[in-house]
């Protein structure tokens, strides 16, 4: 459940398109600008070079790093797909 809460001042026409994107895709206006809000949020945070991690988390990364990748049968579907141009896929 949600609780905590955001108060945004906004110019009208900032208002109305903010209000005809989120009628597009059928969503409130509180539920697109927190999509979009997180949605920024999250390529700020990857777009980090440098991060710091309390020893807790820095184990969690370590771990999920270190343990064998899950198996993902759309990827290897994908790789026996041949490549539709000619010799692309020739062995040297």
């Amino acid at each position: 459940m949600r609780d905590a809460v955001i108060n945004l001042r906004t110019l009208p026409q900032q208002l109305d398109l903010i209000d005809r994107a989120a009628q597009l895709l059928g969503k409130s206006r509180s539920d697109f600008v927190l999509e979009a809000a997180c949605e920024k949020a999250r390529s700020v945070v990857l777009d980090q070079v440098f991060f710091s991690l309390d020893e807790d988390r820095l184990k969690q990364l370590t771990a999920m790093l270190d343990a064998p990748p899950a198996p993902n049968p759309g990827l290897e579907r994908l790789m026996a797909v041949r490549a539709p141009l000619r010799g692309w896929n020739k062995p040297n």
